[in-house]
């Protein structure tokens, strides 16, 4: 029997549970037998238990509503004789739009609901752009809450033009119903007080609406989740098919590295099979002992997907801190992480019109068109042609929350034209060449805390030893290369992030370079970090207390933040991220410069 995922959506009391409630209800009293004996293996869906009995969700839905619960994705299941249904019953609050998101994208269809009493709301055309971003096409306006407008048929046409007009906007395919999920009115039978409405009702509609093609009859595409090796003589890849088939004797890509080789066996479970289709979980052997790793995808040999580490993806932004191009996250996509940063904000979507905003950061809950690139290739494909290998969530490094949703477009041209030019001269020859390890030196802490003081001492002692060194000090910087950039957020992670760069490219030189900026935010000091191998990143907190900043003020900076002449300075008005963990901590109310200087050279040594 066929499958129908859909969600309801809509703004904050437009009717969704009780619409819910409506269907679960009658569908068990109409289809008894089908329910008692449905089972659905729950793990699936991301509920608790083994096993879900249907029957008991109808009394669970009131038990919600008493208790008063909120279920930020409440996953639902009924049958009838034409059709199985997985329902996600998603929340209207604004705050919860991720969880929206999150039911929307392994949806069919969407059934928005709005308001009879109200009409259209800015929520309502926000859920409707993530179902549109979402790839979802097939849409039920669901006019609810018929009964308290006297089932007036103008009121319906209103809010059915109104819709239509951001359906069409958006693309999507709509069958507008006018219902009363309270009164039950078309929602499974025909209601009498409402003759002038001719469409079918809600289930007769879900009921016939043909599903689209499946991903069955596309090519094979397998992400690798789990390398099984319980001995020497067997080693299986695991994971859920996204695409295709697979029989043993086909022919697969090994992608990103490319190698190709062929099937051995296909196993579902502990049982070897002839073959798997798209959806189902499985183990493959290979027929040549190649390199295969967690993140690798298995492919149709002859019609592999793109690899590339450059991107324009459309971005579903999910936290209460912004978005600032040029910061780094962990981005998950199907069973592969990888680090990535955002490079360009394109444009935000305004919600109510659909213009396109230039903008340099994203709120919470803002849809944008963005660039991205990955620390390294990247198999995937557009999400309108297959959403597993085509979706991302972006995770913050630091505090591993879920931050982003994004779809990929495509990959950027400069993805494949441009490539690492190989150089005869390397890293270890260079540093060679002037008999030293080369390192950054980061030195971070409040503007007046001695960073640039000491550094300046460190650079005299390394020269006075022989070390090739340089210092790339924060207001030097900015009156070249950095010019361009202000104070703000956004400004201040692009700052972080060129002066990373250079720094990466001096050490490569096999130079010893000296970074003192105030850098205060811990995502880019890690940013930085992670560009260099282990042991070449030294990360020294200058800690000097902000009232002894104050006092040594001789530029009169902190005088002017206090009188509110100047923005966005760091202690101020704009927050320092003190670091965690730094190899090098200065406490410079107990040591002079000469001694701070030798604590730092002394840490380079024991490296």
């Amino acid at each position: 029997m066929q499958v129908l995922r859909f969600i309801t959506c809509g703004s904050v009391d437009d009717g969704k549970s009780t619409l819910i409630g409506r269907l679960l209800f009658e569908s068990k009293a109409i289809f008894d037998d089908q329910w008692s004996n449905l089972q659905i293996d729950s793990r699936q869906y991301g509920t608790q238990g083994e096993n879900i009995d249907l029957a008991l969700l109808v009394d669970g839905l009131q038990a919600e509503r008493e208790q008063g619960i909120t279920i930020d994705v409440a996953y639902r299941f009924f049958a009838t004789t034409k059709r199985r249904f997985i329902v996600a019953d998603t929340p209207g609050h604004e705050q919860y739009t991720r969880n929206m998101a999150t039911g929307a994208s392994t949806a069919d269809l969407a059934v928005i609901l709005v308001d009879a009493c109200k009409g259209v709301q800015t929520q309502t055309r926000r859920h409707s752009r993530i179902v549109a971003m979402m790839g979802i096409e097939q849409v039920v306006l669901a006019v609810n809450k018929m009964d308290l407008v006297g089932y007036n048929k103008e009121v319906f046409d209103a809010i059915a033009k109104d819709y239509q007009a951001l359906a069409d906007e958006l693309g999507l395919q709509v069958q507008q119903v006018a219902l009363s999920g309270l009164q039950g009115d078309n929602v499974l039978a025909r209601s009498p007080h409402m003759p002038w409405y001719q469409g079918p009702t809600l289930l007769e509609y879900l009921e016939a609406i043909p599903l689209g093609a499946d991903n069955i009859n596309l090519p094979l595409r397998l992400p690798v989740q789990w390398v099984n090796r319980p001995n020497p003589d067997f080693r299986g890849f695991c994971g859920r098919l996204a695409a295709g088939q697979v029989r043993p004797g086909a022919a697969v890509r090994v992608l990103p590295s490319g190698v190709q080789t062929c099937i051995k066996q296909v196993l579902s479970g502990f049982a070897e099979v002839d073959c798997a289709s798209a959806g189902e979980s499985v183990t493959l052997t290979l027929a040549d002992e190649v390199d295969v790793s967690r993140g690798d995808v298995l492919v149709a040999a002859e019609l592999p997907p793109e690899v590339a580490d450059q991107f324009e993806a459309r971005l579903l932004w999910l936290d209460e801190q912004p978005l600032l191009a040029g910061r780094q996250y962990l981005l998950k996509l199907a069973t592969r992480e990888i680090s990535a940063t955002i490079t360009t904000i394109k444009h935000r979507v305004d919600v109510n019109t659909g213009t396109q905003l230039a903008t340099k950061a994203l709120e919470m809950n803002a849809m944008a068109t963005v660039t991205f690139s990955t620390s390294a290739p990247l198999v995937f494909e557009p999400y309108q042609q297959n959403r597993v290998l085509g979706s991302f969530i972006l995770v913050d490094k630091l505090s591993l929350q879920t931050v982003g949703a994004g779809m990929i477009n495509f990959a950027l041209r400069r993805a494949s034209n441009i490539h690492w030019q190989a150089l005869t001269m390397n890293k270890a020859g260079r540093a060679a060449q002037k008999h030293q390890q080369p390192r950054c030196i980061w030195f971070t802490g409040l503007s007046g805390s001695g960073k640039s003081t000491i550094a300046n001492m460190l650079d005299k002692r390394l020269y006075a030893e022989g070390r090739h060194t340089y210092i790339l000090d924060g207001d030097n910087v900015r009156h070249g290369l950095n010019r361009d950039l202000g104070f703000t957020e956004a400004d201040r992670v692009e700052n972080i992030r060129r002066i990373a760069e250079v720094a990466k490219l001096m050490v490569d030189a096999g130079l010893i370079v000296l970074v003192s900026f105030i850098s205060p935010f811990r995502t880019e000091r890690q940013l930085a970090r992670s560009l260099f191998v282990e042991g070449e990143f030294i990360e020294v907190f200058v800690d000097t207390p902000l009232a002894e900043c104050e006092q040594r003020d001789v530029k009169g900076l902190y005088a002017k933040a206090r009188r509110g002449e100047l923005k966005n300075f760091t202690g101020i008005d704009s927050t320092y991220e003190v670091p965690k963990n730094p190899e090098v901590h200065l406490y410079t109310q107990h040591s002079n410069v000469e001694q701070c200087a030798e604590a730092v050279l002394q840490a380079l040594y024991d490296e």
